[in-house]
């Protein structure tokens, strides 16, 4: 074909380059995947949903998502590689027309002490350079205005040479940081409470101590305090004199010697600062972390008083007001004091801050300030967070992936994410989103349901079309799409009050409230109107409260729910009891592990600059343990097959006959009670969902004795089927004599609570007060809050 016809032809049609208009999926089998193909239009909104568990994150987030990154990590030098997270080609057989994806996740944001809002998105710095153009008086450099930067003096000698010459000449180093000295930047200083550490009326040699793993005379450690020649070990703590107790406090480390064996000493103090405050508290055995809960407070630092700077940063002001002044402001607050600034010679600064702390406004999170600490931000504020920076971006024809972005929102929140969605989507990327929520599926372009169960029972494509059409389909997500909850004709009835007086944590303002007790209580309100606040920060401690947050579950790949839940104990106990051997042996963590893999299953290989790749053990295939440990059975079944059951299969397994395991059996109707039937006992922590973590804490937490239940947000990653389930649960333990306080936004759990108590009316220094209280027909009568108008709608009221 000559130039001029393929011209000719190419003029007379659409481009070819207009031909790429979906992202083409075919044989995904990534998790539980069950070759998955689809096409998926670009620049269009699709919606991702289905039952927890069947697929929906393994789909968007690990094979289309996982491969766009990789390609793209690939196009960069072998050296710059290096530095990149290693990813391996998702388990898929073709995928077309991917674009860059720019994944929003719920994890939430680091737990660094000195991480922050303003640190975590870009207004931090533009914050500092702003004080250093315009603060008065002027101290320095951006870094002059920076917590996270220590001042440093230094001076000395250098030798330069020069051709042939060598010279020897003095110089000086000086860096002005805005690190407070006292708290290094973290606005708390920790205090070790010692009556936790020793009883003082004891002797070293009556077993003084009383931290754990120290009350063994024979033990090594009080062994060194009790020969260190510094105190007497026979005479009670309370008796030393100045000088000892200095010694046994604080003493500086110094060799010494016990039984023939060279050992340093070094103070009290500093011991269990080493010993346990630097490690990580969630990786702690439960007893040794509620050891160091109990010994150690944080409280403000009286030096910089919270605000983490130094007293020259404090000092230096714009407008009478500092850089610790704005960024303790709400940041509606601040996006106003900024808007009032005029200064032509920092003008581009001042217009980027401004979009920046609008973006914040606009996306409802205008109730936070930039020095809340990250790490205290819900899974739902942290996704949000994560999207200013997107929100401005001139970039188009992006992939835009999210996870569940409504979770946390109230339902008058939710249209303002829609918006937000529809916004992107509108400038030419194609934007994918996981969800549950009815008014976030709403919107879709384009809907993908999988299902139809979970985990193995999940993995396929059931329905895909348009929102219509998901009403019209015999799936379960289209089943229940319309479902619409009825409040109570009949509440229970209270069967005493737990208060909270004067709670004035963050923003409540001195809230005097009673809870009612043996009936299931709602707390909601819009985001930032003081609901954890009020749970969370304000209960009295001797309240008898089991308490489940959204903390996240820290968890490794040898990780999995009998390990975390505590199952693996009995399993393990009744194997070695039919057996007779010992318990370790059906640990692969332990003696029974294979010694090729470690018990870890899989061979991993640390490709340096490429992607790290996991192939399954060749001597254990996979199984984790010795071949002479899979010939021991419990009911016909090995460890490794009990280990690759379904929590429901489980069940049945260790509720009857040979293999009857009561203890192991309990901690299974509980995790099939929060609808985790279908995982498997040995599937790696790693792989769960937000959801699903969420479910087994609260799992767990079922075990522990206590009258009150305080759960944080329970239907997060929860489909309309699930709910159902979980509203069951929690009236049984509401039924079996418990109280239940739930945290939510979820418009069935509202209908279906005997107390609803609405916090509002707004969000930070416009919230803070109790604007209801009562049952939740007579707030769908009222329409008196914003709560109480949506509940209506959802109602049909």
């Amino acid at each position: 074909m000559s130039m001029a016809m393929r011209t000719e032809r190419q003029s007379s049609g659409p481009h070819v380059a207009d031909s790429h208009d979906v992202i083409r999926v075919h044989g995904a089998r990534e998790n539980n995947l069950k070759d998955v193909s689809i096409e998926i239009p670009k620049r269009r909104l699709t919606v991702f949903t289905g039952v927890s568990g069947s697929g929906k994150s393994s789909l968007v987030f690990d094979t289309i998502a996982a491969e766009s990154q990789r390609l793209i990590n690939e196009t960069y030098s072998a050296f710059l590689q290096g530095f990149m997270p290693n990813r391996a080609r998702p388990e898929v057989d073709v995928l077309d027309g991917l674009t860059t994806a720019i994944a929003v996740d719920q994890q939430r944001m680091g737990g660094d002490p000195r991480s922050t809002v303003g640190t975590a998105t870009d207004a931090n710095a533009m914050l500092r350079i702003l004080f250093s153009r315009l603060g008065k008086p002027h101290i320095g450099p951006p870094s002059a205005y920076s917590f996270n930067t220590a001042s440093v003096r230094a001076s000395g000698a250098i030798t330069v040479e020069r051709g042939a010459k060598t010279k020897a000449q003095k110089a000086t180093f000086e860096r002005t940081g805005g690190m407070c000295n006292r708290c290094e930047g973290r606005g708390k200083v920790s205090d070790i409470d010692l009556t936790q550490l020793y009883d003082d009326s004891k002797s070293l040699s009556e077993g003084a101590f009383t931290i754990p793993g120290w009350k063994s005379d024979s033990q090594w450690t009080v062994q060194l305090y009790a020969q260190s020649g510094f105190v007497d070990p026979d005479k009670p703590i309370r008796e030393y004199t100045e000088k000892e107790l200095h010694a046994f406090l604080y003493g500086e480390p110094v060799k010494i010697k016990v039984n023939g064996i060279n050992l340093t000493y070094e103070g009290l103090i500093p011991k269990i600062q080493k010993s346990f405050l630097s490690k990580d508290k969630e990786a702690m055995q439960p007893h040794i972390r509620a050891f160091v809960e109990r010994a150690v407070t944080f409280t403000v630092c009286p030096d910089c008083d919270g605000t983490r700077l130094s007293e020259g940063a404090r000092s230096s002001k714009i407008d009478n007001v500092s850089i610790a002044d704005a960024c303790a402001m709400e940041i509606r607050d601040l996006a106003e004091w900024v808007r009032k600034l005029s200064e032509p010679s920092v003008a581009p600064l001042l217009t980027a801050l401004q979009g920046t702390l609008d973006s914040f406004v606009e996306i409802g999170l205008g109730y936070l300030s930039l020095d809340r600490p990250a790490g205290t931000l819900s899974g739902g504020e942290a996704q949000r967070v994560k999207m200013i920076r997107h929100l401005g971006s001139s970039l188009t024809d992006v992939t835009y992936v999210f996870d569940e972005p409504t979770i946390g929102l109230h339902p008058h929140d939710i249209q303002r994410m829609n918006d937000l969605l529809l916004r992107l989507r509108d400038k030419g990327n194609t934007v994918l989103v996981v969800e549950h929520k009815p008014e976030a599926i709403a919107i879709a372009d384009h809907v993908v349901d999988l299902g139809p169960g979970a985990g193995t029972a999940g993995g396929t494509v059931c329905f895909e079309g348009t929102v219509e059409g998901l009403r019209a389909a015999d799936t379960v997500t289209g089943r229940h799409l319309d479902d619409r909850a009825t409040p109570k004709e009949i509440v229970r009835k209270a069967t005493g009050t737990l208060e909270i007086r004067g709670a004035s944590a963050n923003n409540l303002r001195d809230v005097d409230v009673d809870i009612p007790l043996g009936v299931l209580t709602v707390v909601t309100g819009v985001a930032g109107s003081g609901k954890s606040s009020l749970l969370h920060g304000s209960i009295p401690a001797d309240a008898g409260v089991v308490s489940v947050d959204q903390s996240p579950i820290k968890g490794s790949r040898r990780s999995n729910p009998a390990t975390y839940t505590g199952l693996l104990d009995p399993i393990r106990k009744a194997f070695a009891k039919v057996n007779g051997v010992k318990p370790a042996l059906f640990s692969a963590n332990s003696e029974g592990a294979c010694p090729t893999c470690n018990g870890a299953g899989v061979i991993y290989l640390d490709l340096g600059m490429m992607a790290g790749v996991d192939t399954p053990c060749e001597d254990c295939e996979g199984k984790r343990f010795q071949a002479s440990v899979l010939e021991y059975r419990l009911g016909g079944r090995d460890i490794s097959e009990v280990l690759a059951m379904s929590v429901a299969e489980a069940e049945e397994f260790f509720g009857d006959g040979e293999a009857r395991t009561p203890a192991a059996h309990k901690i299974l109707e509980r995790l099939a009670d929060v609808g985790l039937g279908y995982l498997t006992l040995g599937q790696p922590l790693t792989t769960l969902s937000g959801g699903e973590r969420q479910r087994l804490k609260l799992a767990t937490h079922m075990a522990e004795k206590g009258g009150v239940y305080v759960l944080d947000e329970p239907t997060t990653g929860l489909h309309l089927a699930d709910v159902e389930q979980l509203l069951g649960l929690l009236d049984r333990l509401v039924d079996s004599g418990k109280s239940v306080v739930v945290i939510e936004h979820h418009q069935a759990v509202m209908a279906h609570a005997d107390w609803i108590i609405d916090l509002g009316p707004g969000a930070g220094h416009d919230g803070g007060r109790i604007v209801f209280e009562g049952t939740p027909a007579d707030l769908v009568a009222a329409r008196s809050t914003l709560t109480g108008e949506h509940l209506a709608a959802y109602v049909g009221a």
